[in-house]
């Protein structure tokens, strides 16, 4: 199985943008077709909501792929001094 753990920025990304950006779908419109066919999971559960709010330490898999999501890096970055 593929593991991918993606950072996201913010709070959220929307269910149909994370399989976009990572590369799980080749467009928006196959995303959402991914969703509405019942191939997702989220933290486990099907999920029918193609924009549904993926936040940090949510999990979501469909066929042979796992994305963990997890908060952006900031450790490394300037911390305003």
């Amino acid at each position: 199985m593929q593991q991918i753990t993606f950072e996201v920025r913010g709070e959220f990304i929307t269910l149909d943008r994370l399989l976009k950006a990572t590369g799980i779908a080749e467009s928006g419109g196959r995303a959402k077709t991914l969703v509405a066919e019942g191939r997702v999971q989220v933290d486990g559960q099907d999920e029918s909501r193609k924009t549904a709010k993926i936040r940090p330490g949510q999990v979501v898999s469909l066929t042979g792929v796992r994305i963990k999501v997890v908060p952006e890096d900031t450790a490394g970055g300037n911390s305003g001094d």
